[in-house]
């Protein structure tokens, strides 16, 4: 009984963990319409929630020296495919490698 109770709470965790980290926005049909928004607004929208306003961490890691660790390829890798908790595609492309800019400065 205690080994099922345990399981139940670890999945009820691991479903809002990632419900929390979750993009929340377009599907990958819509178009994109966060073009022209500046790297620190779209963390705010889509990063911060896990990571921290302030980027000290959360749910996710801290990334205020993110920019010491990976270097910007790395990190539109980790946005894009997804790391650990983190789900995929929480950005792409322009915006992917418009934040993945903004951290890797993070030192």
């Amino acid at each position: 009984m205690r080994k099922y109770i345990k399981t139940f709470m670890f999945a009820s965790f691991a479903t809002v963990f990632l419900a929390a980290c979750g993009s929340g926005g377009q599907s990958n049909n819509e178009a994109s319409t966060q073009d022209g928004q500046t790297a620190d607004t779209l963390y705010a929208r889509k990063c911060a929630n896990c990571h921290g306003g302030d980027l000290q961490g959360g749910f996710g890691p801290a990334l205020d020296r993110i920019g010491e660790q990976l270097t910007k390829e790395e990190i539109v890798s980790v946005i894009e495919n997804g790391q650990g908790g983190m789900p995929p595609k929480i950005l792409q492309g322009e915006d992917a490698d418009k934040v993945a800019q903004w951290l890797s400065e993070m030192k």
